[in-house]
C-alpha cells in the first residue's frame, strides 16, 4: 500500500473525480491526502470529504493568497480543523519566487496558521520557495512538526529540517534526469521520507509534462528504491508508516 501525502483534487483539474480515485486504488495508492490552498479550494475540499470517506485533507492558505485572506477566512479555517478527515494545516508557508513585496503579509499569514497548528496539535504541510532561511526561522518559533512539501533543496537544508523533526515530501522531481534531488535522497533516512505527487502537477518520468495523479506514486517509490538500493516493498512499508504516524491517519 502507498499513500499520496500531497495532491490537489478538484473539478478544475479533473472532469471525472470518481475515475481518478478508482485509478488510484487500482495502483494500490489509498488513502490519499488532498491539499487545499485557497478559500475556494477549502470549500470544495470539504465537500469532497463529505462525499468520499477514504479521503483525508490538509487545509490552509497558500502564501500566494496572502494579500486577500481575511479574518473571516481564518475563522472558517479554524472551524473545520476538528473534522475527522482533516489531518493537517497546509499547504502554508512562504514563496518569494514571484515577489518579495508582500513578504510581511506572507509571514503574518504563515504565523497565524502555525499558531492554529500549535493550538490544535496538528501537523503542518510547508510550502517554501526561494525562502528557506525565513521559513526555517519562522518554524523554529512554534512547537509543530510536519512535512516539507515538494522538497528539492540541498542535503544541508534537508538535515536542518530533519533535526527540527520534519519529514521531507518527495515527488516526481526525483525522477527527472538532471535533478540533484537524487543525491539528497540517497543520504536521508527512509523513515523520514513521505511520498507525494502534487498532482495534477510534476508528473514523474516518463510522463513529465502530462497531467499527474496519485496513481503515479509507485513510479516515485520505485525511483527512491533504486537510489537507496532497497526493495520497493521496503519503501512502501516505511513511507506508509511515516504518513500514518505524522498525520495520525485513522486515529482522529
Amino acid at each position: 500500500m502507498f499513500i499520496d501525502t500531497h495532491c490537489h483534487i478538484s473539478k478544475e483539474y479533473y472532469s471525472d473525480i470518481d475515475f481518478i480515485l478508482e485509478g488510484n486504488i487500482k495502483a494500490d495508492v489509498n488513502p490519499i491526502i488532498i491539499s487545499s490552498s485557497t478559500p475556494q479550494d477549502l470549500k470544495e475540499t470539504l465537500s469532497l470529504l463529505a462525499t468520499y470517506s477514504n479521503l483525508y485533507a490538509s487545509i490552509g492558505y497558500h502564501p500566494e493568497v496572502a494579500d486577500s485572506i481575511t479574518d473571516d477566512d481564518l475563522k472558517f479555517l479554524e472551524e473545520h480543523l476538528k473534522n475527522k478527515q482533516v489531518v493537517a494545516i497546509g499547504e502554508i508557508g512562504l514563496d518569494y519566487y514571484y515577489t518579495k513585496q508582500n513578504r510581511d503579509k506572507q509571514k503574518k499569514l504563515f504565523e497565524q496558521q502555525l499558531q492554529l497548528a500549535e493550538k490544535y496539535h496538528l501537523p503542518v504541510v510547508i510550502h517554501s520557495r526561494d525562502a528557506t532561511n525565513d521559513t526555517i526561522e519562522t518554524l523554529k518559533k512554534y512547537k509543530v512538526i510536519g512535512s516539507i512539501h515538494c522538497f528539492s533543496g540541498s542535503l544541508e537544508t534537508a538535515k536542518e529540517y530533519l533535526a527540527m523533526g520534519y519529514y521531507l515530501g518527495i515527488g516526481g522531481v526525483v525522477t527527472f534526469k538532471n535533478s540533484k534531488l537524487k543525491e539528497t535522497v540517497k543520504e536521508i533516512p527512509l523513515n523520514r521520507i513521505l511520498l507525494e505527487t502534487d498532482s495534477p502537477y510534476l508528473s514523474p518520468e516518463p510522463f513529465r509534462g502530462q497531467q499527474n495523479s496519485s496513481k503515479n506514486i509507485p513510479i516515485i517509490a520505485t525511483k527512491i528504491a533504486q537510489i537507496k538500493q532497497t526493495s520497493l516493498e521496503e519503501v512502501a512499508t516505511k513511507t506508509t508508516t511515516n504518513a500514518i504516524k505524522l498525520f495520525s491517519l485513522g486515529k482522529k
